[in-house]
């Protein structure tokens, strides 16, 4: 029998694989070495290889792509559906089989190398903020055990540490100055990576066309425009912006039933990173709208009035996304109405 699809259970070194006719029925199935996994796909007649998307994933998509095979990355929600049985790896892999061949499940875009190594940057730069918050946190709580109270913010509490080492009337012992000092030195170090990140990430959007163009639009700058092509590339995987902004998140969640519309919410789904850059970029444009007489800021100003400075936000987001898949996927830049 012809086999057209191949479900493929990735994993670190044993991977599993299913082989299913025009029917679906299962043809034969096999474990294979993680070394032996682009010589059997090498050797297969090409057919739809689908994948789950997650770990590891874009890269094998993009290998087994390179051997002449049609790939289909599947979110991992919808995989669970189609699972028969108990969970293993082989009933895993005829989900994922299964799953792609339902035309209403939407297919994830595979990444380029580019976009993982923009990604990467924005990871590392994300890790090492979360870090300088919890570092800080952990100074504020220390000294506020010997009585000494710190503001929040990294820049309070940078200016704070050398005037508390110095000030010999805090009472506190050489033990504890020694450890303050070292926290500090640990918080110049993290204050230093995510200045290199941020200077890879403005240096990246500057070599990137898409980039350049997307930060025509109000509320992009080179991080926001950088992490926004990381996720949605040229835009050639979505049909319309809307779909890109349903995809964020930034769309009102539906719960409607006979035949009664009822719009909550945002949705919140997709990549919240993305989604909290645009709000970001949004919250700028919106505070700076009051004092600006364009069409754009005239709807911002009117949204504000009529529906609150936060929901005026989230709207001028969503409209950020829509208007940055436009201009990816035609490849003009932005002009103002």
């Amino acid at each position: 029998m012809k086999i057209t699809t191949i479900g493929l259970d990735i994993a670190k070194r044993f991977f599993h694989v299913v082989c299913c006719n025009e029917q679906g029925r299962l043809v034969k199935k096999k474990m294979l070495k993680r070394a032996q996994v682009l010589s059997f796909f090498q050797q297969h007649t090409t057919c739809l290889v689908a994948l789950e998307a997650c770990a590891t994933s874009h890269f094998w998509a993009r290998e087994i792509r390179k051997c002449g095979h049609e790939i289909k990355l599947i979110p991992p929600q919808h995989v669970k559906a189609f699972l028969v049985g108990n969970k293993n790896d082989y009933n895993d892999a005829l989900a994922i089989s299964v799953a792609s061949k339902q035309h209403h499940i939407k297919s994830v875009c595979i990444k380029s190398v580019e976009q993982q190594d923009n990604q990467a940057q924005h990871k590392a730069r994300e890790l090492a903020v979360r870090q300088r918050t919890a570092l800080c946190n952990q100074i504020r709580g220390l000294t506020a055990e010997y009585g000494i109270i710190l503001n929040q913010g990294v820049n309070t509490i940078r200016k704070s540490i050398p005037l508390i080492l110095e000030d010999e009337n805090t009472g506190l012992s050489g033990a504890f100055k020694a450890v303050l000092k070292q926290l500090e030195t640990q918080l110049s170090n993290l204050d230093s990576c995510i200045e290199t990140y941020s200077t890879l990430i403005v240096e990246t959007a500057k070599n990137n066309d898409i980039c350049q163009r997307i930060q025509t639009i109000p509320g992009f700058g080179p991080m926001v425009s950088s992490a926004y092509f990381n996720e949605v590339g040229n835009g050639s995987n979505y049909k319309r912006g809307r779909d890109v902004s349903a995809s964020l998140g930034i769309v009102p969640r539906q719960h409607s039933s006979g035949g009664k519309d009822t719009l909550l919410g945002i949705s919140k789904r997709g990549n919240s990173y993305l989604r909290c850059l645009l709000i970001q970029g949004a919250k700028a444009v919106v505070s700076r709208a009051k004092t600006k007489n364009d069409k754009l800021s005239q709807w911002i100003n009117r949204l504000v009035q009529t529906r609150g400075h936060n929901r005026a936000c989230v709207a001028y987001a969503n409209k950020m996304a829509r208007m940055a898949w436009a201009i990816s996927a035609s490849g003009e830049s932005y002009s103002p109405v």
